[in-house]
């Protein structure tokens, strides 16, 4: 099944624009093949205004966050893999969603399971879910 977060990102960027908020993203900045500005970049993250008055040409699709921006009256394009969207929220009053950090590369169980094919009982599944923020 795919990821709901590109979905998710979508939706709550309409609904916080929709209530006259401005829509912010908290991006993970070291999550491989991120690219934003690096000057702006404080104890690994990142926090993003994509308002449209903020940002240019921005996309949103299944697998990334693209747009133009200005961060110190310079211009860069930002690319974000959608893995690297920590959380969406309104400025105003924070209301939104918060992402589990999915891994960067899933570990895969060694060919044939542990020892003859077995697997421990207590063992976690690979894959994360999202922990989900009510949002009224």
């Amino acid at each position: 099944m795919k990821s709901s977060r590109p979905y998710l990102l979508r939706a709550l960027y309409e609904w916080i624009l929709d209530n006259n908020c401005t829509p912010y993203l908290l991006v993970n900045a070291g999550y491989p093949e991120t690219v934003v500005p690096q000057n702006f970049v404080e104890d690994g993250q990142i926090v993003l205004n994509v308002s449209p008055s903020a940002v240019r040409q921005l996309e949103m699709d299944n697998d990334r966050v693209t747009f133009d921006g200005r961060f110190g009256g310079v211009p860069q394009q930002v690319w974000l893999p959608v893995q690297s969207v920590m959380a969406i929220y309104a400025r105003e009053n924070g209301q939104g969603m918060v992402f589990e950090i999915e891994p960067v590369n899933p570990p895969e169980p060694p060919e044939g399971g542990e020892k003859g094919g077995e697997k421990k009982p207590d063992a976690k599944p690979a894959t994360a879910r999202p922990s989900l923020k009510v949002v009224k």
